[in-house]
């Protein structure tokens, strides 16, 4: 559903009883956007916490994730790494609120920004920007501190529910230049065509289509090949943007690389190697961080009884 289309659909549409629980909850969501900043990371600690004792499947897939991706780690700390993954997913939960339902400039004295040249400097060619990230658990929140520096469009998901997709639509819209349905790929080629930056995350499984197989932290993975395919088409810089939340959650730093040299090479195979290379970097920095719950392996060229994820046993040690 394209931008235009969706500003024709009305809140007056969602009254119905089914709609109820959406309602509810995004009246959580609106809430708990606007308790004190101190209030909201001890509750997203919390949340984090929980998900860990409670949320069985996805505890082990980031146990999985964690054991494929950093073997070099005892079986302490990669526990610790996975109990402190939760953790930061749970306050994860809590900036979405912030993002959706509060202005970034409320924020403005929390953050620090290093390589802002590099977008300028980029972005005054005319060329467009395609903004390549990563699934960081302040992915949602970042985006809305990076609208106080820089203009984008981005690239998302559409939700099921069509409530909570138009609710979520508007709140990003408010924010960005235009919010592209991933599978619109046409869009976001007509808007690098137009000079603009195009926020794009490329780090997920999302099947050997348009994938090819390379290394991820040392691990096969299903890697797409878009990005150098965007980049190619209007000869757009390539600028990589990493994203942390601060120690002791005190406020986020947000980074821009310099354009990616030599890049697209030609070689699909070679390109995707190199995004995931600069991907693993900027994880390796704050591994905690980034969105280890996804099956990220799940792919694998020997077909499905290859996935690390099959169950090997019925019951998940403790």
């Amino acid at each position: 559903m394209s931008k235009k289309s969706r500003k024709s659909e009305h809140l007056s549409d969602f009254l119905a009883p089914r709609y109820w629980p959406t309602w509810l909850g995004f009246g959580v969501i609106w809430l708990a956007a606007h308790l004190p900043f101190a209030v909201q990371m001890r509750i997203g600690q919390a949340l984090g916490w929980l998900s860990y004792k409670f949320a069985r499947e996805r505890r082990r897939i980031c146990k999985t994730n964690i054991a494929l991706c950093f073997p070099e780690l005892g079986a302490e700390a990669q526990a610790r790494l996975v109990r402190e993954t939760f953790i930061s997913n749970g306050i994860g939960v809590m900036e979405v609120a912030m993002a959706w339902c509060r202005s970034p400039a409320a924020f403005r004295k929390r953050v620090t920004v290093s390589g802002l040249e590099n977008l300028q400097a980029a972005a005054s060619e005319g060329k467009g920007i395609l903004l390549v990230c990563a699934h960081f658990t302040t992915l949602e929140f970042a985006g809305s501190l990076l609208s106080l520096f820089h203009k984008m469009d981005v690239t998302y998901r559409p939700h099921k529910n069509p409530l909570f997709e138009t609710l979520m639509f508007r709140a990003r819209q408010r924010l960005y230049g235009a919010v592209i349905d991933r599978g619109d790929v046409r869009l976001a080629l007509r808007s690098l065509q137009q000079g603009h930056t195009v926020w794009y995350a490329p780090d997920q499984d999302y099947g050997p289509r348009h994938s090819v197989f390379v290394e991820f932290f040392g691990v096969p993975a299903a890697t797409i090949t878009a990005t150098s395919r965007f980049a190619s088409f209007n000869k757009s810089a390539v600028i990589f943007f990493s994203h942390y939340r601060n120690a002791e959650n005190s406020g986020y730093h947000l980074d821009f690389s310099a354009p990616l040299q030599d890049y697209p090479s030609g070689d699909d195979t070679a390109d995707a190697q190199r995004i995931n290379g600069v991907i693993e970097a900027a994880i390796r920095q704050h591994p905690e961080q980034y969105l280890w719950l996804h099956k990220r392996f799940k792919t694998q060229a020997e077909g499905k009884t290859a996935s690390p994820y099959n169950r090997r046993s019925r019951r998940e040690p403790q």
